[in-house]
């Protein structure tokens, strides 16, 4: 026997219903059922049972579970999306870093050559200066 039933707001297709089974054998007497699928398609929703045919309510339960199953894997799949574009982005910026490292490797080791030139030349240019200012002996 459905207990209640009632319509959450005007606009949404969100439905609650709740019923008991006084003499199914899988249920305690007096269960009440409450199953809502808001973020479920309207021909994936589950359709009411046929309360006098023990099968329909089962078929329905079975179906329920299956939906709230279905709706798990929907949030664990966008959570998941969203997983995935967050690390998508992260390796992107690593790779933006990785590249900007390597620029910056590539210029210290140009500038360390140039440095140890200009070092080498700096010194014979020191040489060459003092060797200069030194009166000459012969």
């Amino acid at each position: 026997m459905i207990t209640s039933s009632q319509r959450v707001s005007p606009d949404s297709p969100e439905v609650r219903i709740s019923f008991s089974l006084g003499d199914s054998s899988d249920t305690q007497d007096g269960d009440n059922y409450t199953q809502t699928f808001p973020d479920l398609e309207q021909q994936l929703q589950p359709v009411l049972p046929r309360l006098s045919l023990k099968d329909s309510v089962h078929v329905y339960k079975e179906h329920c579970r299956m939906a709230g199953e279905f709706c798990q894997v929907k949030h664990d799949i966008a959570a998941l999306e969203e997983r995935k574009c967050q690390l998508l982005a992260e390796l992107v910026e690593d790779q933006k870093a990785s590249t900007e490292i390597s620029r910056l490797e590539d210029e210290f080791r140009r500038l360390s050559e140039e440095n140890r030139t200009l070092v080498t030349k700096h010194g014979e240019r020191s040489r060459q200066l003092q060797r200069l200012r030194r009166p000459d002996s012969s």
